[in-house]
């Protein structure tokens, strides 16, 4: 009977064991929570000109592009442009935002316009499917004070060193002159992008 007994106790003790490790697991796991999200939050930190890490965009090029037209009494034109070397085969999708959204994205060699009010404005240019250990290098801002009445031409370079399967990619985010944005309006096709749901 006795033997019975310290089984019984010994069957409970090691079942209150396994549940006291189960929950110290528990406990382990809720109070590391805070620091993987974190974490996860500083893997994705941009500049203040870009939206929302998690928002991405499907991008198509027209097959005509449409008559430019100059800003509206009161407003300014930014032009986003991407380009890409020819014989480098990487396509690569690049959103750009404006004072912390994103406003639209390029694939390739192409444009898009946004209209926006006269002032100071944060502008942000991010290559959307760079890993995000490489986020970093393969995001830029730029400040802008926009004039009432202006185009502005801004372009996203892509270029790698090397070939596309081995080589290094090199990202840049500048201002054109007025001469090299309209070129651009004129040789590049006019993107049109969707934000994926």
């Amino acid at each position: 009977m006795c033997d019975r007994y310290a089984l019984s106790v010994l069957s409970l003790a090691s079942r209150k064991n396994v549940m006291n490790r189960k929950v110290s697991v528990l406990l382990l796991c809720v109070s590391l929570l805070p620091a993987s999200q974190a974490l996860a939050k500083s893997k994705s930190i941009l500049p203040d000109g870009c939206g929302d890490d998690g928002i991405q965009f499907e991008v198509s090029q027209e097959k005509e592009n449409p008559a430019f037209t100059p800003p509206v009494e009161g407003k300014a034109v930014l032009v986003f442009s991407e380009s890409m070397p020819r014989e480098q085969k990487l396509q690569s999708t690049t959103r750009f935002g404006v004072d912390g959204a994103w406003v639209g994205a390029n694939r390739g060699d192409s444009y898009f316009t946004v209209t926006i009010d006269p002032g100071e404005h944060n502008l942000c240019a991010s290559m959307q499917s760079a890993p995000g250990r490489m986020k970093k290098e393969f995001t830029q801002a730029l400040s802008l004070t926009a004039e009432p009445g202006k185009v502005y031409y801004f372009e996203a370079a892509i270029n790698v060193i090397g070939n596309a399967n081995i080589g290094i990619a090199a990202f840049g985010f500048q201002q054109l002159s007025d001469t090299d944005g309209k070129y651009r309006v004129k040789a590049w096709k006019f993107a049109a992008s969707k934000a994926k749901n």
